[in-house]
């Protein structure tokens, strides 16, 4: 187990049947990017039982923090969901993953495109002020299909919005578009048509989509990852990496077990 930190819950909140949250310490020597994942989990019978899950607390928060779908067969979230205040889980001690700002040519506007549990690395990033220095304006869009999906990124942008720090700054560079697909609600659709139709900057009041200007972060379900990178690639658009950045980056650690 030594490539893990062992780590005490400090609290759990169950935001519906499907999704859920926790906080836990944080080792003093665990370092993380803003928008990275490490390996977590569970000791099941003496074994580490792990997945990737993205740092939704940023990385000069002294506790970790983490948004977790809930799948009642997977083999850690049928688990994981079960924690309480003072359990013990396992945190790998690297982190890695594609989306952080260095792997993004400069730009002035970042697009950051998730759907479910695709928003935590994103809850990271907007907590990290060198955002706000590289871009110009940071566009947070969050699809779910029912509106009680969207409470946990809802009460993130509330809460950042009301920050002394983060405040200004929020109302100054900051769009927060919250979507849903099956449930009437002000904004409707999936990302990938709201793109598509321009629908989404129309209803931000800003231009489509522009090579020279846009940067993108995916985030989310497979089939939104696979669509968007095929329309932005057939746009120009060139996804970047450790070794090339790019227009767009694509987290491919997604958990749905």
């Amino acid at each position: 187990m030594s490539a893990f930190n062992r780590e005490r819950v400090l609290s759990v909140r169950h935001w519906t049947d499907t999704l859920f949250s926790f906080r836990a310490t944080r080792n003093s020597g665990f370092r993380f990017l803003n928008g990275q994942f490490a390996m977590i989990g569970l000791e099941v019978d003496g074994r580490p039982l792990l997945r990737a899950y993205s740092m939704a607390s940023a990385n000069h928060e002294e506790a970790l923090e983490f948004f977790s779908i809930k799948v009642p067969d997977g083999p850690l979230t049928s688990r994981l969901q079960q924690i309480k205040e003072g359990d013990t889980i396992l945190v790998g001690r690297k982190a890695t993953g594609t989306l952080i700002t260095d792997n993004l040519i400069p730009g002035k506007r970042l697009l950051l495109l998730s759907t479910g549990t695709g928003l935590a690395p994103f809850a990271s990033l907007i907590k990290d002020p060198e955002v706000y220095e590289r871009f110009e304006t940071i566009i947070l869009v969050h699809g779910c299909r029912q509106v009680s999906e969207l409470a946990y990124g809802e009460g993130l942008v509330t809460s950042l919005g009301s920050d002394e720090f983060f405040g200004p700054l929020m109302r100054e560079q900051f769009i927060y578009y919250p979507t849903v697909t099956r449930e009437p609600f002000r904004n409707r659709g999936r990302i990938t048509d709201l793109i598509a139709s321009a629908q989404l900057f129309d209803d931000i009041g800003l231009p489509a989509l522009d090579l020279e200007t846009d940067r993108i972060m995916l985030c989310g379900s497979p089939g939104m990852l696979e669509e968007l990178r095929d329309d932005f690639e057939r746009g120009g658009f060139v996804e970047g990496s450790h070794s090339a950045p790019g227009h767009f980056v694509v987290e491919k650690a997604f958990v749905e077990r």
